[in-house]
């Protein structure tokens, strides 16, 4: 049997033939992989974090942006759920290469990438402090930062704030839940897990 390899792309390849596409992709370093769509759990999730973090950040220097903005790193590009960025950025950039703090809102669908690939490729690129992971089905989040040159994970429950010294912002993490009935969440799941 005869198996063409294809030749992985370059990332200057991708970012010229992303801007020919109508969908969005990331990069993971070899190839595009498709954005797929969100729940309605995780779109209230990622505005109410634009809500309250944008709102903290507001007339000081470090700014937060959606997923519409593409971030560069390690030679990967992603569209994380939202991050802040304490420099200048020209309003014609579409990459972001210098983020601070990260947030992606799990999906069942992500989950493996974003607690394990995306953790190592944020942990290697030097501008990010903090990472933050959300729950979509519960209040909780799991938090890498840097501490004395480590990368150093713990997890935040429902009663928790979320501190972020990097950007000088404390938010309570109930405060990114606002509006979620997460136990009719936890119990259509409950309905569905197998007996």
């Amino acid at each position: 049997m005869n198996l063409a390899l294809r030749k992985p792309m370059t990332l200057p390849e991708f970012l010229d033939w992303e801007q020919k596409q109508e969908l969005r992709y990331e990069f993971d370093g070899f190839q595009p992989i498709a954005m797929a769509g969100g729940s309605a759990a995780h779109a209230a999730i990622q505005r109410n974090l634009a809500v309250s973090l944008g709102g903290r950040l507001r007339g000081r220097p470090c700014q937060f942006y959606g997923s519409d903005l593409k971030i560069e790193v390690v030679g990967r590009i992603r569209y994380p759920d939202g991050f802040v960025v304490c420099g200048p950025v020209p309003l014609t950039n579409t990459v972001v290469h210098d983020p601070i703090v990260i947030f992606e809102v799990l999906s069942p669908s992500t989950s493996g990438i974003d607690r394990i690939v995306k953790t190592r490729e944020y942990q290697a690129t030097t501008s990010v402090r903090r990472y933050v992971i959300l729950e979509q089905d519960r209040i909780a989040a799991t938090v890498f930062a840097r501490r004395d040159g480590d990368w150093v994970g713990h997890v935040l429950a429902e009663d928790a704030v979320l501190t972020m010294p990097e950007i000088d912002v404390e938010l309570p993490l109930t405060e990114l839940y606002e509006g979620l009935v997460l136990d009719a969440v936890n119990d259509a799941e409950d309905e569905h897990a197998p007996k």
